[in-house]
């Protein structure tokens, strides 16, 4: 993994860690405020309660003449009943002392001679504290579930930019290639023309091969640029195009000797020159490139129909699916960057043409195109 690759999965790993964990502290601060409410009722509604049924007692003893028999206290709650001798020590309340909640009950009314049922227990705080460490674990394994849920996610989304990320590298990589060889070539030519001072017709054509091979370049890479404008359609005859395309690799061919064979009828299409002279010469391009020396390439143009074959290297059978697809590439013999073809594709595409590929290795590839 790359700087850029690290930043962008840190980056996101703290964006939804960091909102996410805010939602968890959210919800449990949420859930705790709604539990502590009802524990704070329910504890003051349960001693409420106790005094109520001691106090019931007390008035019920004193009323009948009988015995007062109070209840047992229960486990965590405790009540304690205060004479009317002490009463204006006390008042009627409900507040929190020493750990405790405590509820002060005037239901006796004085029967007996008891002013209040002082009612109190501590089990609130130890509710509130095991409420506490529950909703912190309960926290922490959510946010640990979370956490683990955020890393499978980031490797599941980063894999197509690591993927781009890698084919943009080779794509660089491929590019520093192909611009190095005109490029050196030209220098060099440039150097022997200077040096002899005589521009000789193989110095002229090394230049002149190489600077085409430059402008090539830079006609699919100016193609991949969006932002250019659509050109408008009309009506164009494809032969004279497919000639200008043929005899601008003549110095090329030459080279390899690599002799075309060409059967080119008039063909109308509506389209733009450009986007047709551009999709010929990756065809042409691409038929040169991976042709060996003293080979052919075949041509023909009719209404509807064009098809270029080679007797190239060929293309192996599980890579034809994927040869239209950007940087992809159908073999390494020779140079490219994987455009070409993807090029050739986009431009069938918005024309309504339909594309066909058959190739055999070492027998070479044939490209057919239907409107």
């Amino acid at each position: 993994m790359n700087k850029l690759e690290r930043s962008s999965l840190y980056s996101f790993l703290l964006l939804y860690l960091g909102s996410s964990l805010f939602f968890v502290l959210l919800s449990g601060f949420w859930y705790y405020s709604a539990q502590k409410n009802a524990l704070e009722n329910s504890t003051y509604y349960k001693l409420q309660h106790l005094a109520d049924r001691v106090s019931r007692l007390i008035i019920n003893a004193h009323m009948g003449g009988r015995k007062l028999v109070l209840p047992p206290q229960e486990e965590g709650y405790e009540y304690i009943m205060i004479p009317s001798s002490l009463k204006k020590e006390y008042k009627e309340n409900y507040f929190q002392k020493n750990g405790f909640k405590v509820l002060v009950s005037s239901a006796p009314q004085e029967h007996l001679s008891i002013q209040y049922v002082m009612t109190k227990t501590d089990m609130y705080h130890k509710n509130i504290l095991k409420l506490q460490k529950e909703i912190l674990v309960i926290m922490f394994i959510v946010f640990t579930f979370i956490v683990l849920i955020s890393w499978i996610l980031s490797k599941f989304f980063m894999r197509p930019i690591r993927d781009k990320m890698v084919h943009i590298e080779q794509f660089l990589q491929d590019i520093s290639h192909e611009l190095n060889t005109p490029i050196t070539a030209l220098k060099m030519s440039s150097k022997r023309a200077l040096e002899k001072k005589v521009y000789d017709e193989k110095i002229l054509t090394n230049i002149s091969i190489s600077t085409k091979q430059l402008y090539s370049i830079y006609q699919s890479l100016a193609y991949l640029n969006f932002s250019s404008k659509e050109e408008e359609r009309i009506e164009q005859d494809l032969k004279p195009i497919l000639e200008q395309s043929i005899a601008y690799y003549t110095e090329l061919l030459m080279a390899k000797n690599i002799s075309v064979k060409v059967e080119l009828q008039t063909a109308p299409l509506v389209t733009a020159a450009s986007k047709m002279e551009l999709l010929f010469s990756n065809l042409i391009s691409n038929a040169i490139k991976y042709s060996m020396p003293d080979t052919c390439i075949y041509i023909t143009l009719k209404d509807g129909f064009f098809q270029i074959q080679d007797e190239g290297v060929g293309i192996a059978p599980e890579k034809v699916d994927k040869i239209f697809t950007l940087y992809e590439r159908g073999s390494h013999v020779a140079g490219g960057f994987g455009i070409g073809l993807n090029i050739v594709k986009k431009i069938c595409d918005g024309l309504d043409i339909t594309i066909e590929v058959v190739s055999q290795v070492e027998k070479g590839s044939t490209f057919t195109l239907q409107w």
